[in-house]
């Protein structure tokens, strides 16, 4: 991060826990300095004029100085609540998700990606106007693996690199995408991928988000890319993800 005693950033917050008596630690998505962490004083006491601002999934004008080992937040003024997410609990579950994807992979204070911050504001902004949260969910997970480098390979077997025909195939996580059937038969670890979710998973890596509005899969499928999807980054992390748990458990 670039030497500064005061900044004024925008920022997505992912996240907030207590600090000391009456603080909150926050951890943000900055439109100038990526992912960092900021200490916002009194944000606690029943009376501060910043804790409405600061709560997370909202996007947020701040002015931050550099205290001794953290960000402080002196000023903070909201730009966008995203209030629809606050009263559905499916679509606040859905934005958890989305920041926490997110928090995971992104390290703090790695160089910002203004598209990056443009994706999450945009999908936040989707999950508010939106009733259903699968598709904004769905192209966000696609955008983001272009954005972190693990842009999965669907047009082509990623073990012998021949083109992919339609018919059903495999995927693979270690591989990184899909598997052709004359390779799936010796190969381990692979999951079965239908036709259908392999054309839907297509278009919305191929696709603006207007053109991803026309797809409209069948539920078992929508299952299938969803359960996919999040084994995939599952494997990328090196370990389970919390928020698709209570998805699931807020849908029995």
């Amino acid at each position: 991060m670039a030497d500064f005693r005061s900044l004024r950033a925008e920022a997505v917050v992912l996240r907030h826990t207590d600090w000391g008596e009456a603080d909150r630690l926050l951890t943000l998505y900055t439109r100038e300095q990526g992912k960092v962490r900021a200490v916002a004083k009194g944000a606690r006491k029943i009376n501060s004029r910043k804790a409405g601002h600061l709560e997370p999934f909202t996007r947020v004008k701040l002015q931050l100085a550099r205290g001794r080992d953290l960000l402080i937040v002196t000023q903070a003024e909201s730009v966008d609540a995203y209030q629809p997410l606050r009263e559905d609990l499916t679509r606040m579950s859905a934005a958890a998700y989305v920041v926490e994807l997110l928090d995971r992979f992104v390290p703090d204070e790695e160089v910002s990606v203004p598209s990056l911050y443009r994706l999450l504001t945009e999908t936040l902004a989707r999950l508010a106007a939106e009733s259903d949260p699968w598709l904004p969910v769905r192209y966000y997970e696609m955008r983001l693996l272009d954005f972190l480098g693990f842009r999965p390979q669907l047009f082509e077997c990623a073990n012998c690199g021949r083109e992919i025909l339609p018919e059903d195939q495999f995927f693979s996580y270690s591989a990184g995408g899909a598997i052709c059937p004359r390779c799936g038969e010796g190969l381990r670890g692979l999951h079965k991928i239908s036709i259908e979710a392999l054309k839907y998973l297509r278009h919305f890596q191929r696709s603006t988000y207007r053109e991803a509005q026309r797809a409209h899969p069948e539920a078992d499928t929508r299952h299938e890319m969803e359960t996919l999807m999040q084994g995939y980054f599952t494997h990328l992390l090196e370990r389970e993800l919390k928020t698709p748990g209570f998805i699931k458990s807020i849908q029995k």
